[in-house]
């Protein structure tokens, strides 16, 4: 096969957005018939919830992806072998496969790669699809069939609900996803460029939870609640912590770092083992060397799954405590209920990776949880927002007045 001639050939690339646009049909024709005579609102609210749902399940299956060492299964981008399937590529296929039958290049993990790039196209052309019809919305209210003689929803409400921007930042975050993930293949799983894909996925999530909630919010014509300023740090701090240790994970996994302590609470027989941070935490390099080509110590691989796992200890206790002040609040205990069962099911997930060898199941449970918990402390910062510093001035002086005084008490 000419080389050169593959590089301008765009036959690949069209098979790869027709399959996009088919795998995309079914769910904004069910969206259609779902909301037959809804306002244009209510569609978007639709359209948005289903592509979170099914921009989660491609999170997963890009898990699975990874975890099955599927990611090179077709070493070119975007098709396979400048063929649009793996079918058309079943020689080229087969002679790598025939060279090392245990990868990276076999028939079953080529299926694989190419199908997470089906469902990735497939995804992107729903978030085009939001957010042209944000648009569409915004310059032409009238469009789409009217909502009767239905409450509409307060000015404020309606245009932070009606902001295309957000579906704007979605679509430009798919995009630069699509990059990422064509470097992923061609840069030969390069841990940085694999990490950054990891985390444009955790972005997405929240981009779209964001809009889900925007949408639900002005269905119902209500605000975000009212919280305190420490809770609402809190939130925001567990966030920033989450994401942090997110990024670890990813690093963990990308390094194939897992299997480098096998046993809990402690590591090697050691509560703190050999481990050089110096080699481990070098961004730029290629995977199992260092950035001068030598080989990557088993020190290096100890501290990348050593800081994952002490961060994972202040992750939880943060979860937790939040957690517990947000079930106080009445319309925040959903989101309360599932950090507190997510954050188990993160513990027993981690523990069964190092405990169990890694076992797939448990791998890809666990980067759901973490992407779940990401999804779940956005809904929970939507759907909250500061108080007033003098709201809180005068609770806590009615507060100091319904006290009573112990020595007016006594006298």
């Amino acid at each position: 096969m000419d080389t050169t001639s593959s590089l301008y050939d765009l036959t690949p690339i069209a098979w790869l957005m027709a399959a996009g646009v088919l795998i995309a049909l079914g769910p904004l024709l069910w969206v259609w018939r779902r909301n037959a005579g809804a306002g244009p609102a209510r569609r978007l609210h639709a359209l948005t919830v289903l592509t979170l749902f099914l921009t989660f399940d491609l999170t997963l299956f890009g898990a699975f992806t990874r975890l099955t060492d599927s990611g090179l299964g077709c070493p070119d981008w975007p098709g396979c072998y400048g063929n649009a399937s793996p079918h058309g590529a079943r020689h080229e296929i087969a002679m790598a496969q025939s060279a090392q039958p245990t990868g990276p290049v076999t028939h079953g993990k080529a299926w694989v790669e190419m199908v997470h790039r089906y469902l990735a196209t497939g995804v992107g052309v729903l978030i085009l699809v939001l957010a042209v019809a944000t648009w569409l919305v915004r310059w032409w209210p009238s469009i789409g069939p009217k909502a009767g003689n239905a409450p509409q929803p307060p000015p404020s409400i309606a245009q932070a609900v009606l902001n295309p921007w957000w579906p704007t930042a979605t679509l430009v975050g798919v995009s630069l996803q699509g990059a990422f993930g064509a470097l992923t293949v061609t840069w030969k799983l390069f841990p940085a460029i694999v990490t950054t894909h990891l985390m444009g996925a955790i972005v997405l999530l929240a981009l779209l939870c964001i809009q889900a909630v925007r949408y639900k919010q002005s269905a119902m014509q209500r605000l975000p609640t009212a919280v305190s300023p420490a809770l609402c740090n809190g939130l925001i701090a567990t966030t920033v912590l989450l994401v942090l240790q997110i990024a670890l994970g990813g690093w963990v996994s990308t390094n194939y770092a897992v299997l480098a302590c096998t046993q809990f609470p402690t590591c090697q027989n050691s509560w703190w083992p050999p481990m050089n941070f110096a080699q481990g935490f070098e961004i730029w390099r290629h995977l199992g060397v260092t950035g001068d080509g030598q080989p990557l110590d088993f020190s290096a691989l100890t501290a990348i799954h050593y800081a994952h796992r002490l961060m994972a200890y202040a992750v939880f206790v943060a979860l937790g405590v939040l957690a517990w002040r947000m079930r106080r609040i009445e319309p925040l205990r959903p989101q309360a209920r599932w950090l507190a069962g997510l954050a188990l099911l993160q513990l027993a997930t981690g523990l069964g990776n190092v405990l169990l060898g890694w076992p797939l199941a448990a791998a890809v449970l666990h980067t759901g949880g973490a992407a779940a918990l990401a999804v779940v402390l956005t809904w929970a910062l939507c759907e909250s927002r500061r108080e007033a510093a003098s709201t809180v001035a005068l609770r806590a002086d009615d507060n100091a007045r319904a006290t009573p005084n112990p020595k007016k008490a006594t006298a």
